[in-house]
């Protein structure tokens, strides 16, 4: 491999892994918000329409907001409008003050926001947001594509930023992003000089970080916790197994239930950088592997997270834990001793078993998904170790691990949007 191509992977890797606070959706708008606001200035808003794509409303709807006590898009629309720190992007909501809280707080009282869905054709990740102030002012900002990627910024009718996501892309076509496939993740991984792939142990480490803080309190459903307490250890014991569920879920627990901690995102997703690394992470530890095998471990679930996440896209009907887990699959069974041969195989074991598993939202409960993908990753890498694999004959695994791959994303990408549709419509009816 060539330093160059090594470059442009370590490139990409750090463009997809990145720090952000709450969850990325309602970030997202937020920072949109932000935009918008930091155009006018100082103001007082008169009315906030906020229009989104089907997904991004999906996975804002229930998911605390951190550092507010509360749920939902409304404080994080108002929290951008008072914070109007958009060069913080996704760290937006990282730090703010009572004062500041406390005047989101009245923005949402008043009732000026409004929320709805933008009609299709739309980019699964769009964001709209238009403010109109008291003296007359109007500012409009537009996030698609990537949950920072600005595509839009007008004040009145004067156009500051004006990135339509198909001329974008067009503009961008000489710098395409690069294109991954599973020899080229497995071989980075395993053969990169080991000071220029470094960094990604300190990525896991701000997660793990997150959950140890969960563990010494209460968030969400507890899952982390739950697997750890007495009750727990009795009937599911104290293994390798319990210990990667326990912190993984722990991390997710706190994140989804507003816990103020930074994680490190995968493609858009604090979840999945959280399901990509802690299992890795936790069973290295737990099995006291080298410095070396844990940060090529570590990168090899990264990456391959990455390279899924290319061909699935950001936002789906398929739970992003089925991703990252399968991420995490191949790093275990990396750590376990096995070759490349033996990790293709645990993808295929992992697409065999939790293809279908669907998003419905990013709330508290999402940390019983994970423990779900995270218990499957290590059934997975330990067939895998055991050269047992869900052969090609079997449902949609293919004899080719890029075709397997292949086939799980368009399922989720294209066979689940009707689904989509239908868990959008099932949340949003719910009386309560």
């Amino acid at each position: 491999m060539t330093p160059a191509l090594r470059q442009e992977i370590i490139s990409l890797i750090h463009q997809e892994v990145v720090p952000a606070t709450g969850c990325t959706e309602p970030v997202a708008v937020s920072l949109c918000t932000a935009y918008a606001s930091a155009t006018l200035g100082n103001f007082t808003p008169d009315s906030v329409s906020v229009l989104l794509s089907p997904n991004v409303l999906k996975n804002a709807l229930g998911v605390g907001i951190p550092g507010t006590g509360m749920i939902g898009l409304p404080i994080a629309i108002a929290l951008g409008i008072v914070i109007a720190q958009p060069d913080k992007g996704l760290t937006l909501l990282d730090s703010f003050t009572p004062e500041q809280l406390a005047e989101a707080k009245r923005l949402v009282e008043a009732k000026i926001i409004t929320i709805g869905t933008k009609p299709e054709p739309v980019d699964k990740l769009y964001a709209e947001v238009t403010i109109q102030t008291t003296s007359g002012e109007r500012a409009t900002a537009i996030i698609s594509g990537k949950h920072d990627h600005l595509t839009y910024l007008a004040k009145g009718d004067q156009v500051l930023e004006d990135h339509p996501i198909g001329q974008q892309e067009e503009q961008d076509s000489d710098d395409e992003e690069l294109a991954l496939n599973f020899s080229l993740v497995y071989d980075f991984a395993t053969t990169a000089p080991l000071e220029e792939i470094e960094f990604i142990l300190a990525d896991a480490e701000v997660n793990a970080e997150a959950s140890r803080l969960s563990m010494k309190s209460n968030y969400g459903h507890a899952v982390g916790r739950m697997v750890q307490s007495d009750l727990g250890r009795k009937y599911l014991g104290n293994s390798a197994l319990t210990q990667i569920i326990s912190a993984t879920s722990a991390a997710c627990d706190a994140r989804m239930d507003g816990a103020p901690v930074t994680v490190m995102s995968n493609s858009g997703s604090g979840n999945q950088g959280i399901t990509a690394t802690m299992p890795v992470l936790t069973f290295a530890k737990e099995q006291k592997k080298g410095h070396e095998e844990t940060v090529r471990a570590l990168m090899l679930s990264n990456l391959m997270v990455i390279y899924i996440k290319q061909k699935l896209g950001r936002l789906s009907a398929l739970c992003g834990c089925v991703v990252a887990s399968t991420g995490a699959a191949c790093g275990l069974t990396y750590l376990l001793g096995g070759n490349k041969q033996q990790v293709s195989y645990a993808v295929k074991n992992m697409v065999g078993n939790i293809t279908g598993l669907l998003c419905d939202g990013a709330k508290p409960s999402c940390s019983l998904k994970v423990s779900s993908g995270v218990s499957t990753a290590m059934f997975s890498a330990l067939l895998a170790m055991e050269q047992k694999v869900v052969t090609g004959s079997e449902g949609i695994v293919d004899d080719d691990v890029d075709q397997t791959i292949d086939n799980l994303t368009s399922i989720g990408r294209v066979g689940m949007n009707e689904t989509d549709r239908l868990v959008l419509n099932i949340m949003t009816s719910k009386k309560h």
